[in-house]
């Protein structure tokens, strides 16, 4: 008998057909979750595209313009300011983040009594940092009367600046709060670390490896995959950060403009001066600009990530 009758026959058996699992519980299951993606984000997704080529006010009907929206931007100082401060925030604020979680994490990878208790105080901040009160926490903190100009007035510093009120502190201390959120990043640094086997340590050891140089040699390397995947989720989310920058600046992205973060700028521009058009042109810049950091990333990733194979 042929391959291709044995073939034909094994299409044929009863058992092959009973073996076939049946896809209607599945698809059940699936169907509320497809009918929300296509109705609750491919649907505004396409909608917005649309909005981009038009001038719309949330009150009239969308009329065409074309490319007028994008020309817009090369002319509008704003959302260049926005994009110098969102630059900043990014660029300074996840290596500082993954510095001080990759330094976290190796602290308790070194077998600390109670570790399970410091990982799940150091990652409180992750849930924390995004939120409205911790936001408004941090104004006060950073206030004229705060707690940090308190604590300088304990060592002899005595001012009253308010560190959030200046257009040269104002973003560090915006900086400040982002690393602080740090938890994340450290439990999936924590996590990697625990997965490097302990014999390439005693290795290196043996051969007379110091501390720095069992980690140049051995943690960085094969903790690289790690470090990719934490600057990417990292570099995304904080080109989409809000809620610290409106709520610290009032929503107006002051003092002078040095908070206006991009999303904030495209949130004043939707919902405080119904440019809606214009303003889902700006959305669509921020999705090719995270486009291209993340795929510079990519690019970047196969000249120092490590892959076992």
């Amino acid at each position: 008998m042929s391959v291709v009758e044995l073939q034909k026959l094994a299409r044929r058996s009863p058992r092959t057909s009973q073996a076939t699992p049946d896809n209607k519980a599945a698809l059940a299951f699936l169907g509320p979750w497809v009918l929300g993606a296509l109705v609750l984000t491919l649907g505004p997704v396409l909608a917005s595209l649309y909005l981009a080529f038009t001038d719309y006010n949330l009150l009239q009907d969308a009329n065409w313009i074309g490319l007028a929206n994008f020309e817009r931007m090369l002319t509008d100082v704003r959302l260049h300011q926005s994009l110098v401060v969102t630059f900043v925030y990014v660029l300074v604020g996840v290596p500082g983040q993954l510095l001080v979680a990759l330094a976290l994490a190796l602290l308790l990878d070194r077998g600390l009594r109670g570790r399970a208790i410091y990982r799940s105080a150091f990652y409180l901040p992750s849930l924390l940092g995004a939120s409205v009160a911790i936001a408004v926490l941090w104004r006060l903190v950073f206030g004229g009367e705060g707690l940090v100009n308190a604590m300088l007035g304990l060592v002899g510093i005595h001012t009253t600046t308010s560190w959030i009120g200046s257009p040269d502190t104002a973003l560090g201390t915006i900086i400040l709060l982002h690393i602080w959120t740090f938890g994340s990043p450290m439990v999936i640094f924590l996590a990697g670390l625990r997965q490097i086997p302990a014999e390439l340590y005693e290795a290196a050891a043996t051969d007379g490896a110091g501390p720095w140089r069992r980690f140049h040699a051995v943690t960085l390397p094969l903790l690289t995959p790690i470090i990719f995947f934490n600057l990417v989720l990292a570099t995304i989310n904080s080109f989409s950060s809000f809620t610290q920058a409106f709520i610290v600046s009032g929503g107006t992205g002051g003092p002078s403009d040095s908070l206006l973060f991009y999303t904030l700028y495209l949130y004043q521009e939707g919902f405080s001066s119904f440019r809606m058009g214009y303003a889902s042109a700006l959305a669509w810049l921020l999705v090719l600009i995270i486009g291209v950091f993340t795929a510079i990333n990519f690019w970047l990733s196969k000249y120092w990530v490590h892959y076992e194979n």
